[in-house]
C-alpha cells in the first residue's frame, strides 16, 4: 500500500458512430477578448540533431520544420506569447540548462498525435455539443512511469469500452471515448511543500516532475523526466492503437471484456445480459447479410491536463498547408481549476492551439468568468472547440450549474457540458486515506443530468478517474468497498479512483439517468 497523501488535492485542477459535424478551421477573434492573430503554437525552441527514440515509430504527423514560413512564424508567436503571462503550478526547475536541453530535444521529436486525429475529435465533440453524442472520458488521476504497462492500460481500456457499450445501448447515441492517459503525468498541488514527521520537502507533482518517494532526492524536480514522459506516452499510444484496431475492441468480443472479478458482481451480471442482447443483434444482422466488420475497431482518443507549459510548448507543431497549430502531446487537453486565470499563461497558450480543449469549473466559478473564457478560447462559437467540465460537488451542482448553462446559451456558444463528479467530492477517511463515496459521486451525476433536463439542454457526458484494477480507493458501489477496506489495495499516486466494478456500476446508473431525461 502506498502511504496516504497529506497534501490534499481536492481543488486541482460501444463503438463511436459517425457523428456529423464540420471543422471550419478559423479561431480568429470576433470579440473584444479574442486574439486577432488567430491560432498559433507554443515553444518550439531551437532544434538539435539528436535522433528521436524508438517511440518515434508511431508518429503520423509531419515535423514542424516542414511548415511554411508564415506558419512557422505563427507557431513561434504562440510559443513565446504565453511566457509573458503568469504561469501557475509550474515546477521550480533547479537546472535551467537541463530544462533547455530537454525541451530542445522534444522540439525535434516526432509529434505524439496527428493533426487529423485532433480534427476528427473536434468533429466528434461538435456532435456532443449538438446533443447527438455523449463523451466518456476516464483514466488515472496521475499516471506513473512504473504503471505504464500492458495489463494496466488494457484494463482501463476494457473498462471504458464496457461503459461505452452500456451508454450506447441505453441512449442510442454514439459515445466519444477519450482516455485520461498517455500524458497524465503531472498534477497541480494545493501546497508547494509537504510535511511529514517534521520533515518538509517539495510536494509530489507527478512523475513528469519528481518522484513519489518522500526523500530529498526523489522530490527534487528533474527536467529529464519530461523526456521520460514523452517516451512513456508514446509507448501507451502505441499499445492503445494496437488494441483498438487489432481485435481487442471488436464489439463481437463484448463478452470477453467481462472476464475476471467483475463478472461475479451485480454490474457484471447486468453487463452479461446486455452482452447477450448485443450478440443476438449482431447474429441477426449477419443472418440478414449485413456486414458487421465495421464493429471490429473502435475510435479512441487520449487527453490530459495541459499543465506543464514547457512540455506542451516543445510538442506544439504547425500543420503544413493550413498553418493551423496543434498541441501534439494529446488529442484533447484541458485547463485545470487552479490554472484557468483569464490573464494566465495557460489560457493564453490554449487560445492559440487548434485542438479541442476543455476547462474545469469549480463551485466558485462565476458566469462572468465562464463568458470571458468563451470569448478567449472559443471566439468563433464553434461547436466542438470548447468543453466545460463541471466539478461543483454533489451539494452544489444543482445551484451552480443552471446559471452557467443559461448564460453561455444566451451568448450563442455551443460548448459541451460534462460532469466531473470526482474532484468536488473528496473526503478523508479515519485511516487518513483520501477517498470518495460512490453514492456522492452518483448524486453529482444525477444533479448534473437533472439540471440539463430542466433547462432542455444536453448533458454531454462524464469525466471520471478510474482504473480497470480491483483497487480499494473509493467507498461504496455494488460490491461495496468499506472504509476499513481502503488500506487493502490503495494504489493511486494521487487521488482515489473508481475500480472496474464501480465504474461499470456508474455507467449503468448514468444510463438510467439519460433514459429518464429522454422520457421527461
Amino acid at each position: 500500500m502506498k502511504a496516504a497523501r497529506k497534501d490534499s488535492d481536492r481543488e486541482p485542477e460501444g463503438n463511436t458512430g459517425k457523428a456529423a459535424g464540420s471543422d471550419t478551421g478559423s479561431d480568429t477573434g470576433r470579440r473584444g477578448g479574442a486574439h486577432g492573430e488567430g491560432l498559433g503554437a507554443a515553444h518550439a525552441g531551437r532544434r538539435d540533431t539528436t535522433a528521436p527514440s524508438a517511440s518515434a515509430a508511431f508518429a503520423s504527423a509531419p515535423f514542424a520544420s516542414a511548415a511554411s514560413a508564415p506558419a512557422a512564424s505563427a507557431s513561434s508567436t504562440a510559443a513565446s506569447s504565453w511566457r509573458a503571462f503568469p504561469a501557475r503550478q509550474q515546477p521550480d526547475w533547479p537546472d535551467a540548462a537541463a530544462l533547455g536541453a530537454v525541451t530542445r530535444d522534444l522540439a525535434g521529436a516526432p509529434p505524439l498525435v496527428a493533426a487529423a486525429e485532433c480534427d476528427l475529435l473536434r468533429r466528434r465533440m461538435a456532435a456532443v455539443a449538438r446533443g447527438e453524442a455523449i463523451l466518456l472520458q476516464g483514466g488515472d488521476c496521475a499516471e506513473t512511469f512504473a504503471g505504464t504497462g500492458t495489463d494496466s492500460l488494457r484494463g482501463t481500456l476494457r473498462t471504458l469500452l464496457q461503459m461505452a457499450v452500456v451508454l450506447t445501448h441505453a441512449t442510442a447515441l454514439p459515445v466519444v471515448k477519450v482516455g485520461r492517459m498517455a500524458g497524465q503525468y503531472a498534477k497541480p498541488r494545493s501546497s508547494p511543500v509537504e510535511e511529514r514527521d517534521g520533515v518538509t520537502l517539495p510536494s509530489y507533482r507527478g512523475d513528469a516532475v519528481n518522484g513519489l518517494e518522500f526523500t530529498a532526492g526523489a522530490r527534487r524536480p528533474d527536467a529529464g523526466r519530461l523526456r521520460a514522459m514523452y517516451d512513456a506516452s508514446a509507448r501507451s499510444l502505441n499499445l492503445v492503437r494496437a488494441l483498438t484496431t487489432g481485435g481487442f475492441a471488436d464489439l463481437r468480443q463484448v463478452h470477453a471484456w467481462n472476464q475476471g472479478f467483475v463478472a461475479a458482481s451485480g454490474a457484471g451480471e447486468r453487463y452479461e445480459q446486455l452482452a447477450d442482447e448485443i450478440g443476438r443483434s449482431l447474429a441477426f444482422m449477419r443472418a440478414c447479410g449485413v456486414d458487421t466488420r465495421e464493429v471490429a475497431t473502435a475510435e479512441f482518443f487520449v487527453g490530459h491536463e495541459g499543465l506543464l507549459l514547457d512540455y506542451e510548448a516543445a510538442l506544439t507543431r504547425t500543420e503544413p498547408g493550413t498553418g493551423r497549430v496543434y498541441a501534439t502531446s494529446g488529442h484533447l487537453l484541458w485547463i485545470g481549476e487552479r490554472t484557468r486565470d483569464l490573464d494566465g499563461a495557460h489560457v493564453e497558450y490554449f487560445s492559440r492551439i487548434a485542438n479541442p480543449i476543455a476547462v474545469k469549473l469549480g463551485p466558485a466559478t462565476t458566469p462572468d468568468t465562464v463568458l470571458a473564457l468563451v470569448d478567449r478560447l472559443d471566439p468563433d462559437r464553434e461547436p466542438g472547440r470548447l468543453t466545460f467540465v463541471v466539478r461543483a460537488g454533489a451539494d452544489r451542482v444543482r445551484d451552480v450549474l443552471p446559471t452557467l448553462v443559461e448564460k453561455v446559451n444566451a451568448e450563442g456558444a455551443r460548448v459541451c457540458w460534462v460532469s466531473d463528479p470526482m474532484h468536488g467530492n473528496t473526503t478523508t477517511a479515519p485511516s487518513g486515506h483520501k477517498t470518495r463515496r460512490f453514492d456522492t459521486v452518483l448524486d453529482e451525476v444525477r444533479g448534473f443530468v437533472e439540471v440539463h433536463r430542466e433547462l432542455g439542454t444536453h448533458p454531454g457526458g462524464i469525466h471520471v478517474e478510474l482504473t480497470g484494477d480491483d483497487v480499494t480507493e473509493c467507498v461504496g458501489g455494488g460490491n461495496a468497498v468499506l472504509e476499513e477496506d481502503l488500506p487493502d489495495r490503495y494504489e493511486t499516486a494521487c487521488d482515489p479512483r473508481l475500480n472496474h466494478t464501480q465504474a461499470l456500476d456508474l455507467a449503468f446508473l448514468l444510463a438510467e439517468q439519460y433514459r429518464s431525461a429522454t422520457r421527461a
